[in-house]
């Protein structure tokens, strides 16, 4: 079921009506009522991969109360290792085995010997990534006593399949999302209308940015090998704020969504465009991923506490890893070594924990430093997409060689471009506006408008409505809904 669509229009409001005036003294029952409405919610997808959600809650829901059992350390660890090699199993089966089978049959082949092996016709089940970290997540802070295990099958149900964020994040860790369903929950309605705010800025950046941008990106990188190097650059531009808008415009749905039903996810993006550096991009860009493996890779490999060759290694192991989770293409493996080469000179130099705050912070204009360093960052994100969203390797370097050739300087050739791209990058250009004025905020328009009349206020919201209804003809599936 697509935030977008009118099937998640009519199912918000049942499930927030049921939640709130018939079980709204009886926290069992909210619970439960999560427990049906994400699974309907999963389900309407197809159902057939309800048992998927079902077998790992069963799983971790287990293994967690066994943990707390047991004291011998190697059972202990015993535990663990099933629970990741379940997770995991499943994830790469489903995920990754014909991306192995492909190119082990490639690897053989090169050595003279043909293996007789066929690729299955495998359907990847939506949200798999997010839901299986996630319930990692429970059985490792679990195991490492972070956490008392839950003995409330439902709650813990409802952990594992939470409709708000069970296909695309943010990635929750059990430490904070799991103690709130044993929390009384009461409307709030100041939380409600900020919620209702957050999903309105959502979909406007999902169907009004990222959508239309989708278009114009899907038309440049499908037909690349006929245009110049300049349309091949507004097609890369046209894909990273598609990617942006259709990535954050998913989490701010999630986020207002979980607040109409008392529940406070995790921030999962901060303004990342806005970074001077790469290191700030990835405290800023899919937060809930970057930390996650930060904690349950990178530190237990040894951070940055050993010698040079061991920050080079846990830097390049965790940014490859994050490449490898989004998809089963050598593409994506580039991507993930690319931002480690534009991480590892910060990191080396002591450099990647500058511009904790946020960039011009309380003034209305960054300085000529900040801004060279925005653009720059900004220039060598948009290159790394190009490998995030190419068909392969091949496609990739062919597109990037034409835009280093003298191509670069002609004019756009490509024939979508006229008066309907026009306007959207007009859009887009208010939008960096907006983002630029509530970057200091929770999101862009947390705070917008707030002391303003209620006429001129209300006219705001109604003109994002209008906008989202004008330019809601491209409909485009979640970019994240792949991964």
């Amino acid at each position: 079921m697509l935030f977008n669509s009118i099937d998640f229009a009519i199912f918000l409001p049942i499930v927030f009506i049921l939640y709130w005036f018939f079980a709204h003294k009886k926290l069992k029952l909210q619970n439960f009522i999560i427990v049906v409405a994400s699974y309907l919610f999963y389900g309407w997808w197809d159902w057939r991969f309800l048992s998927l959600i079902l077998f790992s809650t069963i799983v971790d829901y287990t293994i967690g109360l066994k943990l707390s059992n047991e004291e011998n350390h190697l059972k202990r660890k015993a535990l663990l290792w099933i629970s990741i090699l379940v997770n995991l199993g499943f994830l790469g089966f489903f995920k990754y085995y014909n991306f192995f089978i492909d190119n082990f049959i490639t690897v053989f082949s090169f050595f003279g010997t043909d293996l007789e092996v066929n690729s299955l016709n495998i359907i990847l089940p939506v949200g798999i990534s997010f839901y299986t970290f996630q319930t990692l997540s429970y059985t490792i802070d679990v195991y490492r006593r972070k956490l008392e295990p839950t003995k409330d099958f439902i709650i813990f149900s409802a952990f594992v399949s939470f409709f708000p964020q069970l296909v695309a994040g943010p990635i929750e860790r059990a430490t904070h999302l799991l103690p709130q369903f044993y929390k009384k929950r009461t409307f709030d309605y100041s939380k409600a209308v900020d919620g209702m705010r957050h999903i309105l800025w959502g979909l406007f950046k999902k169907i009004v940015i990222a959508d239309n941008c989708a278009e114009y990106a899907n038309q440049i990188f499908n037909n690349s090998e006929n245009l110049n190097g300049s349309t091949l650059v507004l097609g890369a531009l046209f894909f990273t704020f598609q990617i942006y808008g259709d990535f954050s415009g998913y989490a701010d749905i999630a986020i207002g969504t979980s607040r109409l039903f008392g529940f406070d996810l995790s921030k999962n993006f901060s303004f990342p465009y806005f970074s001077r550096n790469v290191a700030e991009f990835w405290r800023r860009w899919h937060i809930s991923l970057s930390t996650w493996f930060r904690d349950y890779l990178y530190i237990p490999l040894g951070g940055s506490r050993g010698g040079t060759w061991m920050k080079i290694r846990n830097t390049f192991a965790i940014f490859i890893v994050s490449g490898f989770w989004h998809g089963a293409n050598w593409t994506f493996i580039v991507w993930g070594a690319l931002n480690a080469i534009y991480f590892l000179p910060l990191l080396l130099t002591n450099k990647n924990r500058n511009n904790i705050e946020t960039v011009a912070q309380g003034r209305i204009f960054p300085t000529i430093k900040e801004f060279l360093s925005m653009l720059l960052t900004f220039g060598l994100t948009i290159f790394a997409w190009i490998f995030f969203r190419a068909n392969n390797i091949e496609h990739a370097i062919s597109y990037i060689s034409e835009i280093l050739s003298p191509s670069l300087f002609l004019k756009p050739n490509f024939e979508g471009i006229d008066s309907s791209s026009t306007t959207i990058i007009i859009l887009v250009f208010i939008f960096i506006l907006v983002e630029w004025k509530g970057r200091e905020d929770k999101y862009a328009i947390e705070k917008l408008g707030i002391k303003w009349k209620r006429p001129i206020r209300y006219a705001m919201y109604y003109l994002i409505i209008i906008a989202i209804f004008w330019f809601g003809g491209s409909k485009q599936q979640f970019i994240y809904f792949q991964f």
